[in-house]
């Protein structure tokens, strides 16, 4: 039997699977880069952020260690109610579309690790970035933490099997149609697994376009999470401050 799925970023998030595949990530990296932002932004002490599409809640839980009023939503009922277990007075987590804004505002809203562009319907990009503009107070900034699509492509390889708890996770990755796919497949459990990673390429004059016609400024772009210039061709990540 084999278990394929079709809105991808609903279903492949829930899994255990995804977070087996990717427990190596670099927890200092991420607190490295929040250190640098929330210092470069001057949030005030005890500011509110939003964590937009939180996963588990990793940027949000260190983000409240420094001090700062925290919300973080996602789409994925098993991360939030993962991420539930480390609330507190001033750290809380909901289940929330990031298409759709929130029910407060801000001092800043990050939406952080490429969790943007992955949509079946291309308005929701945008109505993605008209939501953080309505969940910014007035001296809020939105924050943009996307992969550097033309680094990544260039990058790219096509295919790799990674071997995590006894699973061999065989992903084969192209570019097709505008979007970087990755289709992973492996056996578990006694069943056989296909999911597929779409994500929008989405490059600088991209985002431009979406924040002009959602009417929010672009102020400074990184590109890394050491807040370095941004390069076309050889940053990592497309960090990109507005309001």
């Amino acid at each position: 039997m084999t278990k394929k799925t079709q809105h991808w970023y609903t279903s492949w998030f829930d899994t255990p699977f995804y977070h087996i595949l990717y427990k190596d990530r670099d927890h200092t990296e991420a607190q490295i880069f929040m250190d640098n932002l929330t210092e470069y932004l001057n949030i005030p002490e005890g500011g509110s952020i939003l964590d937009l599409a939180c996963g588990k809640g990793r940027h949000s839980i260190y983000l409240n260690s420094l001090g700062y009023q925290v919300t973080g939503v996602d789409l994925s009922e098993n991360s939030i109610a993962y991420a539930k277990q480390f609330e507190n007075e001033t750290l809380h987590f909901e289940v929330h579309d990031m298409c759709k804004p929130y029910k407060k505002q801000f001092d800043a809203v990050f939406n952080l690790f490429t969790s943007f562009g992955y949509f079946d319907n291309e308005d929701d990009n945008l109505n993605t970035i008209k939501a953080i503009k309505a969940n910014l107070n007035e001296f809020g900034f939105g924050v943009i933490d996307f992969m550097n699509s033309n680094y990544v492509i260039d990058q790219l390889v096509a295919e790799n099997t990674k071997t995590v708890e006894g699973i061999d996770f065989k992903q084969q990755r192209y570019v097709e149609d505008g979007y970087i796919i990755k289709d992973i497949s492996f056996a578990a459990e006694g069943q056989d697994f296909k999911f597929q990673e779409r994500v929008k390429a989405f490059t600088l004059k991209d985002f431009e376009t979406l924040f002009e016609k959602a009417g929010v400024h672009l102020l400074d772009v990184f590109g890394d999470y050491r807040l370095r210039k941004f390069d076309t061709k050889t940053s990592e990540r497309l960090i990109m401050i507005f309001k």
